[in-house]
């Protein structure tokens, strides 16, 4: 376990290694593309009751027309994320 690991280290290097570890978000805003199905609404509810808040982010989804559509945006950086079936 990683535990384990780090007792094996000494006590400074302990120190510097969970010093440089942050529960921050490493995004803060992130665009979830979804296909207007009834097993989207995860993503839509979270983002409309501010589930999403609790934790830091802010999500914002976008609707698509296909997955094609869906696929080419996540490939080119249009999206970050996909709801996927």
């Amino acid at each position: 376990s990683g535990a384990g690991l780090m007792s094996l280290l000494d006590p400074w290097t302990r120190a510097a290694v969970w010093a440089a570890g942050s529960d921050a978000p490493e995004q803060t805003t992130v665009k979830i593309g979804f296909i207007p199905l009834t097993d989207c609404a995860s993503v839509v509810m979270a983002s409309l009751k501010g589930f999403d808040k609790k934790h830091g982010v802010t999500i914002v989804p976008s609707k698509e027309a296909s997955w094609a559509a869906v696929r080419e945006k996540l490939t080119n950086g249009d999206l970050d994320f996909s709801h996927a079936l």
